[in-house]
């Protein structure tokens, strides 16, 4: 059996009984690595939890090289561990149709992930539109085909849930062409840089999807005790400080009154809040 198992958000703990389980029975454990992590956690405490050791699957394991992770699944339980829930990212689907092509068995094991976490900032989950990813910047590439989901979302009273960047394993483009297998420091996309990029575009596009003044809420570490949101106009966001990975952001659109008022409640500055929300 392939089992493919979410690890919620939070830490070691937040597996749910049923996913423990299943990996006490495995022979073989993988920890997917590049899509998201588990702030703050390490294997080390997994393996201390689980009492075997755990693997990490980095991106090129996953999408290059499943035979080795499907090796022998037919015979011997074998765990895909997910931060977050295993759907919420296409490479897990990709994993799950080899194996069944293979005729492993496979059983998915559910949990919490941002994209239904994100409730927690009092916007309600079917009042969400497209979500987009935003990526980091270079000086060569600064692509904009998310803006005009943000700016359709809004039209349509949608909010917008903007996943920001993750850089694990990634290599300079100095050290891929020597053939170098060097690779550079992680990198985490804050709410301050994706900020800085929205109203970049916002400025060269100029067709009025957001504003300086829009209100929007800033997320981080969600689904762990030290989790942050704040609420603010995009300006105020920009310097706000949200400390550690991993950073989330939402553009609501025009809010219910109870949205408001929860929302309200993580204001920055509560008499700016009251007059832009009136105007989204």
């Amino acid at each position: 059996m392939l089992y493919v198992v979410g690890l919620g958000l939070g830490d070691e703990r937040d597996i749910t009984l049923r996913g423990l389980d299943a990996v006490k029975s495995c022979e073989r454990i993988y920890l997917e690595a590049y899509t998201s992590i588990l702030p703050g956690i390490d294997k080390a405490r997994l393996e201390q939890l689980y009492g075997k050791p755990v693997h990490l699957a980095h991106r090129e394991t996953v999408e290059s090289e499943s035979d080795t992770i499907l090796d022998n699944a037919d015979k011997v339980n074998v765990a895909f561990l997910v931060v977050g829930d295993p759907f919420g990212a296409t490479t897990h689907t990709d994993l799950i149709l080899r194996a069944k092509e293979l005729q492993i068995p496979v059983e998915v094991i559910h949990n919490a992930s941002i994209m239904n976490a994100i409730g927690c900032a009092g916007l309600q989950l079917y009042s969400f539109g497209i979500t987009i990813s935003m990526v980091f910047f270079t000086e060569t590439w600064r692509p904009d085909s998310w803006y005009d989901k943000v700016k359709t979302n809004r039209t349509l009273g949608l909010h917008t849930l903007c996943l920001l960047d993750i850089k694990v394993r990634e290599q300079s483009f100095e050290n891929m062409a020597r053939g170098r297998l060097v690779y550079e420091p992680p990198r985490f996309m804050t709410v301050n840089q994706a900020v800085e990029q929205l109203l970049e575009i916002e400025e060269k596009r100029g067709e009025g999807a957001y504003a300086p003044t829009t209100i929007a809420v800033g997320l981080a570490r969600v689904g762990t005790r030290d989790q942050v949101v704040k609420a603010g106009t995009l300006q105020e966001l920009l310097t706000a400080d949200f400390g550690e990975p991993l950073h989330s952001l939402i553009i609501p659109a025009k809010m219910h009154e109870l949205e408001r008022d929860y929302v309200r409640l993580f204001a920055i500055n509560k008499e700016a809040f009251d007059k832009y929300a009136e105007l989204a």
